[in-house]
This record gives structure tokens, sequence and C-alpha cells, in this order.
């Protein structure tokens, strides 16, 4: 009886640190849930806050996928801090039903537009009806997100642990002031700089993020489109240098300037697209040129037609096109200098050493 009532007080203290991973380990993770081409990026930081940027479509599909990720695989009670990038309902949509499974602390977002934020007037009325319970929804408080803006994220006491940053960069077409390499000069790359019709839909206010632990290095550009992406490094990187690169708007040819991607220099980039959605021929084609990087991460194999250049199988979540929605995993060292990628569902990992940066801050 003694040895099964302390085996029994010995499972009750382990618990809580198995569903805690980030504050038991003290590591900073990243999760990208499979929204089907939508967008959510799930941040645990080593103190146990969450950072969840947009929360995928509507209809209880994604806000379950979202709810079993952060509670089961990231041992979360709630979203301290959700951040949409801008009003497309595969970022948008499923924000409202997560708020009735698990509680919303902070959202962050452009303001909400009272008409369609593609200059349609014709679809006003079905933008209205769809951002209602988004509108409505209960959470702790609603702020509007401005470039150069931090989000408040609590700091490990611990001495040997990095420090963890996520700030804003670009909201509604403005972007930072701040130059990230004190030494910075115009970016030479910019000669090569191309531009495109000018893009009309609410893609080009996307929010932007930098995440940052210690050296490492995340970007996250929501859907911003090829112009954006060209000022957002031109004539100046405003972004330096990154290790991980989430692909921008799932990897539609629309963005991910070359431009771009080249001056971030990734060592990594993981696609959030979905079988049909996403992926497209060049975006791809971009991924597997960019001399920085390593390994290219899916969340699913692309069956848009034209797509050759998927990466190798061993690094895309989801290989089906009607699939189990497996989600993608990285792990930040706590010391920041080294990270590991894993897809939970079928054992791959592999261990990145994070970039040397001495100039950016």
């Amino acid at each position: 009886m003694k040895a099964n009532r302390l085996i029994s007080i010995l499972v009750g203290l382990l618990l809580p640190l198995a569903a805690h991973a980030g504050l038991a380990d003290k590591t900073l993770d990243i999760y990208w849930v499979d929204v089907e081409g939508g967008a959510a990026t799930l941040i645990v930081t080593p103190q146990n806050e969450s950072v969840l940027i947009d929360a995928g479509w509507p209809g209880g599909r994604d806000s379950q996928r979202i709810y079993e990720t952060a509670t089961k695989l990231a041992g979360l009670k709630k979203i301290d801090y959700l951040i949409t990038t801008h009003f497309h309902i595969d970022h948008f949509g499923g924000t409202a039903e997560l708020s009735e499974l698990m509680p919303i602390g902070t959202l962050y977002n452009n303001g909400i537009p009272d008409h369609d934020p593609d200059n349609h007037p014709s679809d006003d009325a079905r933008f209205r009806l769809m951002i209602k319970p988004y509108r409505e929804m209960k959470v702790g408080r609603r702020l509007i997100i401005h470039p150069d803006d931090v989000i408040p994220l609590s700091q490990s006491p611990d001495q040997d642990v990095a420090h963890v940053t996520l700030r804003c960069l670009a909201a509604k077409q403005v972007f930072t002031k701040r130059i990230p390499d004190v030494g910075a000069t115009n970016n030479p790359l910019c000669a090569e700089s191309k531009l495109r019709e000018t893009d009309t839909t609410d893609n080009r206010n996307s929010v932007v993020t930098l995440l940052s632990f210690g050296p490492f290095r995340f970007f996250d550009g929501g859907d911003l489109t090829w112009n954006m992406e060209n000022r957002l490094v031109c004539p100046m990187n405003l972004v330096g240098t990154v290790d991980v690169y989430q692909v921008d708007h799932h990897g539609t040819d629309l963005s991910n300037n070359p431009l771009l991607v080249r001056s971030l220099a990734p060592t990594v980039s993981v696609m959030d697209n979905g079988a049909d959605k996403g992926g497209n021929p060049d975006s791809l084609a971009t991924m597997k040129s960019a001399p920085s990087i390593q390994a290219r991460y899916q969340l699913h194999k692309s069956f848009f037609k034209g797509a050759k250049e998927n990466t190798e199988d061993e690094y895309i979540a989801n290989l089906e096109r009607h699939c189990k929605g497996n989600c993608i995993k990285l792990s930040v060292a706590p010391d920041g200098k080294t990270y590991t990628i894993t897809i939970p569902a079928t054992g791959h990992k592999r261990v990145f050493q994070t970039q040397a940066r001495p100039n950016e801050n």
C-alpha cells in the first residue's frame, strides 16, 4: 500500500512538469498547427506564457486543433496573447470559436474595419457577417498594434535562460524605425529589386513580427505581399537575418519575393500551406534556391498544379491530401544557441545551430 501511495505521489508531481514542458526544460517552443492553408502559429515561452499568431478558419476544425495543440502538447490553460495579422477569414475565422474553448487574454490587431478590407463594396455585408463573432467574442482586452510595439512577455529569473522579445516590425503598411544592425548601410541586394502591380488587398496590411530568444530569430510576416516585402528590406534591411522564416502567405506566388528571402538569409523555412492552398511553384522554387536554407519544412505536400519542388517527404508533416492534421514543432535551447525541429507524428527530428549575430540587437 505504501509503495502504491508513493507511486501516486510521484505521478502527481511529474504530471505538471510534463504538461508544462517549456517551464520544465526552459525552452522556447513554436508549434505550427495544421489549419489546412490558413495560419495558426503558437509560441510558448520558458515562463509558459503563450502567443498565438492567427487562428485559422471557422467551422470548428481549426479551433479544436489549436486547442488540442495548446492543451495536450504545450500544456496550456489559456492563450495569453493573440495577434491577428490581417482580416482574411483563414487568419481570424477560428478565433471566436477558440475563445469558447479556452480563455484569451490580450487580442492585438490592426483595428477591425467596418467594410470589406479588400476594398470590394459589394462584399461589405458579407464581411460584416463574417467578422461579427470576432467583434463580439470575449477576450481580456483588445489593443491595436503598431510598428515597434513589444509584446510584454515575462522573463525567466534564471540567468542561464535567454531574454525573449516579440516585436512588431510592420502593420498597415507602416514599418519599424529601428535598424537591427548598428553599422547598417543600404542593402546591396536591392540592386536586383523588381516591383509588381500594387496589391490592394488586406494582405499588404499584415502585421509582421520578429521573435528573438537570445541569438535566435524567427520571422512571421503573415500574408505580406511582394511590394511590401520589398519595402521591408529596401533600401535598408529592417529585419536583419533570421534563423527561421515562416514562408509568407502560405507559399503563394503573390508573396515570397526572393529579395526578402535572400536578405533574411534563414537557415530553415516553414511553410504553413494546405494540400491545395499555397505551396505554389515559384515560392517552392524560391525556397529551394535560397543559398542559406538548409531545410525546407511544409505542413502539407503541395498538390498545386505545377508544384514540382516539394521538399523531401521527411520534412512534410502531412503527405496525403486528406490528412490527420499533424503539426510541426520547434524548440529552442535555453541559451538560444541551438534549436530542434520535430514532426511529432512521424518521429522526425533535426537539430540546427543558431546563426552568430555580433552586430544585431
